[in-house]
């Protein structure tokens, strides 16, 4: 019963079976290889941008502040969430990358802004600063840190206050394939206005594999020797190659990503049946839960396994104290795991 996060599952076996199969012969190094070029090709059908420009990287961390690196520099401002993965998470590897440029943090419910919200920012930060036009991006998560999903036009939206300003939109999607399955829409429909997309792999049935898409491909100028600066320029990239095309083969990342959602699902809907809670909607594969101190003992007595949230509670305290914890279900997470968490409860 592991709910700790959706990396702490294993690769999917279509996904470790292609990179096997790649492992044969030798072929062009540095995505130089075939099958590099077919993850390009897939991804601008898949995405409907014939002209998309795509790089693989192996983290999450490295899709996300290269793709800032490349949208501003150390005189622009990056506009997101306070609790943006981007933020929180990656100590400050966009900032590392892009030379320190100036966060500006928005407000809103279950870690989304919204385009009113960016528009009044813009608007005082102009103020504030004096300026009469600014430099730099805007970065969304979908599915963000709480679980919650942008809707095709809530995206389109910001992406257009964004761009009436001057600023490049940046969708940080390691989760996207879980926000596609959630919102029953085309990948194009969710990336409305986007100009680079980080598309999450790991997370959902990869061993190591994320695509920076330049949506708007004139940004990729010059992006290949940012990547290699950083770091970042895989020799043997045939294997990060063959799990992307494995994983877009035949919907695998939207099967895969639906079955974590479906989890997540029947895991609220346990909790909430045994008179537990939820801090935010379950609306992808993450479950917000408030849960008596006892009944958190009791599962992990069972061998549960999850993170409090945001952080550890004391060691002692009354039976009937209210904890809230985080509980991902992944690609590989079981009805009958589901079912012996929430027998627990009962």
């Amino acid at each position: 019963m592991n709910f700790t996060s959706d990396n702490t599952s294993g690769v999917a076996p279509r996904i470790m079976q292609a990179m096997m199969a790649a492992n044969d012969g030798h072929v062009p190094s540095y995505g130089a290889d075939p099958l590099s070029a077919a993850v390009q090709a897939q991804l601008r059908i898949l995405l409907d941008a014939p002209q998309a420009q795509v790089f693989l990287v192996s983290t999450g961390t490295a899709a996300n502040a290269l793709s800032c690196a490349a949208l501003t520099d150390s005189e622009g401002m990056i506009f997101t969430h306070r609790h943006a993965h981007i933020v929180e998470d990656e100590k400050d590897a966009p900032l590392f990358y892009t030379r320190n440029a100036e966060l500006v943090l928005l407000d809103g419910a279950d870690n989304k802004f919204t385009a009113a919200a960016l528009k009044t920012a813009i608007t005082y930060t102009k103020h504030v600063c004096q300026l009469d036009a600014l430099r730099g991006m805007v970065s969304l998560t979908n599915v963000t840190e709480a679980g919650a999903l942008y809707s095709p036009d809530e995206v389109a939206a910001i992406a257009d206050v964004a761009h009436q300003a001057g600023l490049y939109v940046h969708m940080d999607g390691a989760r996207f394939a879980n926000a596609v399955s959630a919102l029953n829409c085309t990948p194009g429909q969710l990336i409305s206005g986007v100009d680079v997309l980080s598309f999450g792999g790991t997370k959902n049935g990869c061993l190591a594999v994320e695509a920076i898409v330049f949506l708007t491909p004139e940004l990729a100028e010059g992006f290949a020797d940012l990547m290699k600066r950083g770091g970042h320029v895989t020799s043997k990239m045939r294997y990060l190659a063959a799990q992307m095309m494995a994983y877009l083969d035949s919907g695998l990342w939207l099967r895969l990503a639906g079955q974590a959602n479906r989890m997540a699902k029947r895991l609220s809907d346990g909790i909430l049946a045994a008179g537990g809670s939820v801090a935010h909607p379950v609306q992808a594969n993450e479950v917000f839960a408030t849960l008596p101190r006892s009944a958190h003992d009791k599962l992990h007595a069972a061998g549960a396994r999850y993170y409090y949230w945001p952080d550890d509670p004391s060691r002692t305290g009354p039976a009937d104290e209210q904890i809230l914890a985080r509980l991902v279900c992944s690609w590989a997470t079981t009805s009958a795991e589901v079912d012996r968490f929430l027998a627990q409860l009962s």
